[in-house]
């Protein structure tokens, strides 16, 4: 997967001990800080969604970075590099999608310049004052593995998008919503170490993720994931939950008799590496996970 390969050789160049998790921790400053790009034709077709959509959803992927760290999100800065015909009711749109989404963050500055492309480029800041911070690194043989909702739907809202079809699961994609609120019953309550990271590349990437930096093995069973029951009607429905990506959710790994409101335990953390599915390791993963720098059809 080059995009793993490449943020391997730059923490190598930079010899940094911040890049790994979707947030740096500044512990000293008591924040932490992601940045996103979104470009159109690779994230986002304005075919599909309008400037107010592209607002809201471009703030949200941001907030669930910070929402995966346990931190409280607080401020974003939005960057934008637009085409010569974008016109001014676009812009007023695309800030009122963002202050939407934005909810009690604060909107402090940025920068606009001119491109070929639509592109956006966010960054957003989380205070880590009164809560405990996650990494993927930080999961422990003898944790549970739980999610916060329901995977699969984004993906199927896409594949609808493509033919033209228009229905829940096509919102869900377009607006989605970062899961503050379970993030903030785990970081607020928890005194012990653990993982936690989003599900915007899919379910899959985030379990092979954290796998892969804990030197453990995530035990997962299928029928405990959940799935809106719709979704059965797509031959394809399982890799739907297992790959589609830009759902959102958060997946953590916690202690057993640590108890999370409206969480879904999906499995267990166990000696060993990798990801097991219903007692198969799962191998050649890859193949399914989204690779942003693969060509995109």
């Amino acid at each position: 997967m080059k995009e793993k390969e490449f943020i391997k050789l730059i923490s190598n160049t930079l010899k940094s001990d911040y890049i790994g998790d979707d947030c740096a921790y500044l512990k000293d400053l008591g924040i932490v800080i992601s940045q996103d790009n979104l470009v159109e034709d690779v994230h986002f077709s304005m075919k599909f969604t309008d400037a107010y959509k592209l607002g809201y959803k471009s703030a949200m992927v941001n907030i669930s970075d910070i929402a995966a760290s346990g931190a409280e999100p607080k401020y974003l800065t939005i960057g934008l590099s637009l085409p010569n015909n974008i016109d001014s009711n676009f812009i007023e749109n695309f800030y009122k999608g963002l202050k939407k989404a934005a909810k009690n963050m604060e909107i402090v500055g940025g920068d606009i310049t001119g491109s070929d492309k639509i592109f956006v480029s966010i960054t957003a800041v989380g205070v880590a004052e009164g809560r405990k911070i996650s990494s993927r690194k930080n999961a422990k043989v003898g944790y549970k593995v739980i999610v916060s909702g329901e995977h699969g739907a984004s993906a199927a809202g896409l594949k609808n998008l493509f033919e033209g079809k228009q229905n829940k699961f096509t919102d869900i994609h377009l607006m989605p919503e970062a899961q503050i609120d379970f993030s903030k019953n785990i970081s607020q309550n928890i005194k012990t170490d653990y993982a936690m990271m989003d599900t915007s590349d899919g379910l899959m990437d985030a379990l092979i993720q954290i796998s892969e930096a804990s030197d453990v093995m995530l035990d997962i069973n299928f029928e405990k994931i959940p799935y809106d029951r719709d979704l059965e009607k797509y031959p394809d429905y399982k890799d739907l939950i297992l790959y589609g990506g830009e759902d959102y959710q958060l997946v953590a790994c916690v202690p057993k008799d640590f108890e999370v409101k409206n969480s879904y335990e999906i499995g267990s953390v166990v000696e060993g590496n990798g990801v097991q599915m219903n007692g198969q390791k799962i191998l050649n993963a890859e193949n399914k996970i989204y690779n942003h720098f693969k060509e995109q059809k």
